[in-house]
């Protein structure tokens, strides 16, 4: 049932975004007739509301203090009164009254579900901020499929594809579907940076060439939103195996203060560090050049997916 009303609610905000380019037809109501419309609210303002039909026609609503604004259910009580403010875009309203004498429907009762405002208010949420950069010249009709990067994004469909929105519920599911994807990818983190950083035997010093090796992984950071830093220890198979665990948690905490102290890399972007000791060599522990190579603290700088689109990925070591 929710996916269904947010499929309805994201048509009628998408109509919302591009009335004013369309030839969208009005209806003009005899006056003193009785009429009962049931819609999506698609534009509003202090007095009046326009309703949008399954057929694509308009009707313009106006309302006041004697006009009934009431829920039809929800988890408000069911006939709960609510203020005018709620009738928002979106909105998948029942409207009855009788025609004035320009047209318009002078609205008596006006009844909406709980759960529809729910989801004209979720959606709302995501469409506004975009909406308030977009200029008035952007809105022109001419221009308008291709001024709406932001909501192209939000919806994953061309603004080409959607001529006229409430006629298009394929696209406009596709345009909720990109966004549930795009939330879903959050925690979805990728590799974007490695380093290597090696110690010499028995030290947890770090060395010229390993500072200048995390400057490069904190300037690439610096730069990204939603990163996080994953260091992990190793020593060679010399000496003591417990002594050599507690070697390579000291090089790995190394690292994680030269990173913090010196490019203020915030704690809360590093994920649990680790010292395997000599486990997990990645040479010949009995030549001397593997065990240098073994001697080591592994950095890698992931990033989030969700909040970094077309990002680079890169295969780490």
């Amino acid at each position: 049932m929710f996916k269904k009303l947010t499929l309805f609610a994201a048509v009628a905000l998408f109509a919302a975004v591009s009335v004013s380019a369309q030839d969208v037809e009005l209806r003009r109501l005899g006056t003193g007739q009785k009429y009962k419309i049931k819609g999506f609210v698609v534009a509003k303002d202090e007095s009046t509301f326009v309703v949008r039909d399954v057929t694509g026609v308009d009707t313009k609503v106006t309302f006041g203090p004697s006009t009934s604004i009431r829920t039809k259910g929800g988890f408000l009580r069911s006939g709960d009164s609510v203020a005018s403010s709620q009738l928002i875009r979106g909105l998948n309203v029942e409207v009855e009254g009788r025609g004035d004498d320009q047209g318009n429907l002078a609205a008596a009762k006006i009844r909406f579900e709980e759960g529809d405002l729910r989801t004209a208010k979720s959606i709302e949420t995501r469409v506004a901020p975009a909406e308030e950069r977009i200029t008035a010249t952007e809105q022109n009709a001419q221009r308008l499929a291709g001024q709406v990067d932001e909501l192209m994004t939000i919806s994953n469909t061309t603004r080409t594809e959607v001529k006229t929105a409430q006629g298009s519920a394929d696209a406009a599911i596709a345009g909720v579907n990109a966004t549930n994807q795009r939330i879903s990818t959050l925690d979805d983190f990728v590799v974007q940076a490695t380093a290597t950083v090696n110690f010499r035997v028995n030290s947890a010093v770090l060395s010229d060439d390993g500072k200048s090796q995390l400057d490069q992984v904190a300037q690439t950071a610096l730069q990204l939103k939603g990163y996080t830093v994953e260091v992990t220890g190793f020593a060679s198979a010399e000496g003591d195996a417990a002594k050599n665990k507690v070697l390579s948690q000291r090089r790995a905490q190394a690292v994680i203060d030269y990173l913090v102290e010196t490019h203020n890399i915030d704690l809360r972007r590093f994920s649990q560090s680790y010292g395997f000791g000599a486990n997990r060599p990645v040479a010949d522990n009995t030549t001397r050049e593997g065990r240098e190579q073994n001697r080591r603290v592994e950095v890698r700088l992931l990033v989030s997916r969700g909040l970094n689109q077309g990002v680079e990925v890169r295969t780490g070591n």
